[in-house]
């Protein structure tokens, strides 16, 4: 799964999601494990929660980059799947789910169905992938929900405990969880092309008919090439065993290692299945702002899945083979991470506007590439270089359109990222749903359409908002000279 839609649920915002204890003696057990927590044990969970996860999503996340090159149609429609099941997940389970196991255990048993998910990898079939993608997008919600919770509430002991602001030290405690996180991307994609690394012999023996490979590939067409050949079973068992292997030792770290907390409770939280966030989320529609920004939240979902599924398949898969799928996604994942932690630095120095305009010409360049651009297997650099600038624009969009959300609605901010989780994950979902039924062109040729809409309403965004911060500053100028004018006629 691409990465964005998981970072989203675990922004450290107001989060409707935050799990409660409700037990008439949860202040007491909650000052209990505060007072027993030293700043040891509480970095100690810190790294515990960050090498699971680390462990987890290096197999998954490599895993889904696959998806469109090893299990075909059912592959992508199976990420579909898990993209509506958490949809609905975000919106009704964690508070349910965390109340009844614990902030602790409802990870390892959410990690369970990521595991299932790559049981099912072994044998692709639509009634093994399909139930469990469901089971997975189910899983995911309450998995990052819980992580969360935990890191924003030890972060806000050991800011106690260390005199420093909880702001500074929740932002400190993320960015190291995320460092762990994104080399994620690495190791997984490391192992993917190194297990899927044809021999010498087998390179001698493929059949390379590129005609066809890129924008011109269309799911009728069928290319006299063995690029697309199922992978061998042994090659398979080794990859997913290898998969499950990280992900089973992750969720063992977190069992075993990770301390039981108890979490201060929240006033009128839910505790079981609630559909107030969803009520919320659909009522915040009538902000005209949340209308405008739409489309470019759709083509945030709709940009990571054609990288993750459409470029791996129809440039990369179809023009060298399925065992280079890594080491571009690894330019790819490595490009994003830095350039997503550079972003913070660069919006203080020229402003959100031209990062934006950066983004847009830099993808709608990308784009007319691809749609004029013949891949040749002999010349790999190319497809470093692409991966190289979607992973720049990417960033700026998973990190900036957050912060735009936040910055618009800092007093509604659960509503806010509720509807930013649910239109990205919808573009996430129509993306792989048609991943398999139509040609590259056309999907090269919707993301444009969508872009284009998306940066319209957001143009008329800005607009809005620069017109209300002027309106703001004359009404403040006119306070002044009012007061200024009683002053001189007393």
């Amino acid at each position: 799964m691409a990465k964005a839609d998981f970072n989203d649920l675990a922004n450290g915002e107001n989060h409707s999601n935050d799990p409660i204890v409700p037990k008439s003696g949860q202040q007491k057990a909650y000052d209990n494990v505060n007072k027993h927590m030293s700043k040891g044990r509480i970095l100690k969970n810190l790294v515990v929660v960050s090498i699971a996860f680390l462990l987890q999503f290096t197999a998954f996340q490599s895993l889904s980059n696959l998806q469109s090159s090893i299990n075909e149609e059912v592959g992508t429609v199976g990420l579909s799947v898990i993209y509506g099941a958490l949809v609905l997940s975000c919106l009704i389970l964690p508070p349910a789910v965390i109340h009844l196991l614990g902030c602790k255990w409802t990870l390892p048993l959410s990690m369970l169905s990521y595991i299932l998910y790559m049981f099912a990898n072994i044998y692709p079939q639509w009634w093994t992938i399909i139930p469990a993608a469901a089971i997975l997008g189910l899983g995911a919600a309450p998995l990052w929900s819980a992580k969360c919770a935990y890191l924003t509430e030890t972060a806000t002991w050991y800011a106690k405990l260390t005199k420093e602001t909880e702001q500074a030290i929740v932002t400190r405690f993320f960015g190291i969880f995320f460092f762990f996180f994104q080399t994620s991307q690495i190791w997984g994609n490391l192992i993917s092309s190194l297990v899927l690394q044809k021999s010498k012999v087998d390179q001698n023996e493929t059949i390379k008919d590129t005609s066809q490979c890129g924008a011109s590939l269309c799911p009728y067409i069928k290319l006299n090439t063995t690029n697309f050949e199922p992978i061998e079973d042994d090659q398979r068992y080794l990859l997913c065993g290898i998969f499950i292997g990280c992900a089973f030792l992750g969720m063992a770290i977190v069992s075993i290692f990770l301390d039981t907390i108890v979490l201060e409770r929240k006033r009128n939280a839910p505790t079981g299945l609630s559909l107030q966030l969803f009520q919320r989320t659909v009522r915040h529609w009538r902000h005209g702002t949340q209308l405008l920004l739409i489309p470019l939240t759709m083509y945030s979902g709709l940009e990571q899945a054609f990288i993750a599924a459409d470029f791996t398949k129809s440039y990369i898969t179809c023009t060298l083979g399925v065992q280079w799928v890594g080491y571009i996604m690894i330019c790819y994942g490595v490009c994003d991470a830095i350039f997503s932690f550079l972003t913070g630095f660069i919006v203080k120095v020229v402003g959100r506007v031209p990062i934006f305009m950066f983004a847009a010409i830099c993808q709608f360049a990308l784009k007319v590439v691809l749609l004029m651009w013949k891949p040749d297997p002999n010349e790999v650099w190319p497809f470093f270089l692409i991966a190289v600038g979607w992973g720049l624009c990417d960033a700026v969009w998973q990190t900036q359109i957050n912060a735009l959300y936040g910055c618009l609605y800092p007093r509604k901010q659960e509503e806010a990222f509720a509807n930013y989780r649910l239109w990205e994950s919808l573009g996430f979902i129509i993306a792989f749903a048609y991943s398999a039924e139509i040609c590259t062109y056309i999907k090269l040729y919707v993301l444009i359409g969508v872009l284009a809409l998306g940066l319209i309403g957001y143009g008329i965004v800005e607009i809005k908002l620069k017109v209300k911060q002027k309106q703001s500053a004359d009404i403040e100028t006119e306070e002044t000279t009012e007061d200024t004018k009683k002053i001189l006629s007393f």
